[in-house]
């Protein structure tokens, strides 16, 4: 079974390449993503690393977490499900704030 690792510290212009590469000291990486910036396109400096087994998964955090690639260090991690975030529309607050919409009052 495949094991998410979360990766931070990554250098901006590091690739997917060269981040499997630095992985796959500890195992077979199933798959890199880089976090990137929605409008810029830029990297955002984590990701998350899937390998195939959890003992690589393991053996990753244990060798690469706290270790210097390209200049910035690592932060290696067992990947926690994202939470749920629920959303609120702005007028179903409750609250009693004012409706900052802008204009002119009628």
């Amino acid at each position: 079974m495949n094991k998410r690792l979360f990766v931070a510290g990554l250098p901006f212009a590091a690739t997917e390449d060269e981040i499997k590469n630095l992985f796959t000291q500890a195992g077979t990486v199933v798959s890199v993503t880089i976090i990137t910036d929605k409008f810029t396109g830029r990297s955002k400096g984590f990701g998350f690393i899937e390998m195939d087994t959890p003992e690589e998964a393991d053996k990753a955090i244990k060798t690469l977490h706290d270790t210097d690639f390209g200049g910035r260090k690592l932060v290696v991690a067992e990947a926690k499900p994202m939470e749920k975030r629920e959303f609120t529309p702005r007028n179903d607050r409750g609250d009693d704030r004012r409706d900052r919409r802008g204009g002119y009052s009628r």
